[in-house]
């Protein structure tokens, strides 16, 4: 595949193109009624774990409430259907969840997705950030794989206009242009962070994100319609006691969920799954994260994609608390807690 000649947007054209004004668009959409399926849209990592598997088992449907997903074909319209009312729900990186709040649109972040698994990964002989200097990076507009290398090259004294950037438009066509040498640099996810070191001779992981933000660190959250959490609130807490319960199998089971995962979700080796999969455990309970989500959305205004940075009223952690409440037996037995990976 020939990945010469992509489009390379700059983020000016993006803020002022069809992606702002689709995200502003998230006025718009209907209301989500009681019994209604709960559509939604997802990403590619292993921060999506438990939504697959809720959606593989269909948890949520003992509960009256049908998971059913649609797919985009790029992260940016996965952001904007959610803002277009197009979907209730959807897992996502969360500094796309804060382009669309400060676009007016009416969402909140109302569950945690997974934590780590980000990783930097460069071409043989990229051993450090000055190296990077004048390298192609690949990458999502928008996204924490966008904001960790910004804030890794801010670490290290490096200005991210002193990198080449190119937009991708999916996972698959980031991971098959850096293994073409189509781009230098990628900030990817697991399972593929983990694919590339181990299939690309030579590759090196430049970091984890652990050293940038800390054991546990939050990648994508689940973020709801106000819509869906006012006249569906039931529907909701299924789909999130849905996911903790896919948590709890991810945890328990591991062997048999990769099994019924890889493949049908996840386009890598088994080998590689269970590697990726305890970089990047699924943790539904994302409470302590608050401070760190809406912290992390300073690079985000530096970047120029959000005006202010939003307050506290955009986590409502309420219905995720009540669930918690409600399967005391069934949350005593998760392994990660309130994202304390």
């Amino acid at each position: 595949m020939d990945f010469s000649g992509a489009a390379v947007p700059s983020r000016r054209r993006f803020l002022k193109g069809t992606a702002a004004a689709t995200i502003s668009m998230g006025l718009l959409g209907g209301t989500a009624h009681a019994g209604a399926p709960v559509k939604s849209t997802h990403g590619s990592g292993f921060c999506n774990l438990n939504i697959f598997l809720a959606h593989s088992r269909q948890y949520s449907k003992a509960a009256g409430t049908e998971l059913v997903f649609i797919n985009t074909p790029t992260s940016a319209e996965m952001v904007t259907f959610l803002g277009m009312g197009q979907v209730d729900v959807g897992l996502m990186p969360y500094t796309s969840f804060m382009a669309l709040y400060d676009k007016g649109a009416p969402v909140k972040i109302v569950a945690g997705g997974g934590v780590e698994g980000c990783a930097i990964v460069a071409r043989p002989g990229l051993d450090s950030p000055q190296k990077l200097k004048g390298k192609t990076l690949g990458t999502f507009q928008m996204d924490t794989l966008e904001v960790m290398p910004y804030d890794y090259l801010k670490k290290n004294g490096i200005a991210f206009k002193d990198v080449k950037v190119r937009y991708m438009g999916n996972t698959p066509e980031a991971v098959e242009a850096f293994k073409a040498g189509a781009i230098d640099w990628i900030c990817t996810i697991e399972p593929y962070a983990s694919a590339l070191v181990n299939d690309v001779k030579g590759a090196v992981m430049l970091t984890d994100g652990v050293d940038l933000y800390g054991k546990g660190y939050t990648d994508c959250v689940l973020a709801a319609r106000a819509s869906l959490m006012k006249d569906n609130p039931a529907g909701l807490k299924a789909i999130i006691k849905g996911m903790m319960q896919a948590q709890l199998d991810a945890e328990t089971k591991t062997e048999e969920v990769l099994k019924e995962l890889v493949g049908k979700y996840y386009k890598t080796s088994m080998e590689n799954a269970r590697i990726a999969q305890g970089k990047q455990p699924a943790v539904v309970d994302a409470r302590s994260q608050t401070d760190f989500i809406l912290q992390r959305t300073d690079s985000v205004v530096e970047m120029g994609y959000i005006k202010k940075k939003p307050g506290r009223d955009a986590i409502d952690w309420t219905l995720l608390e009540a669930v918690i409440k409600e399967n005391p037996d069934l949350y005593s037995k998760l392994k990660y807690k309130s994202a304390s990976a």
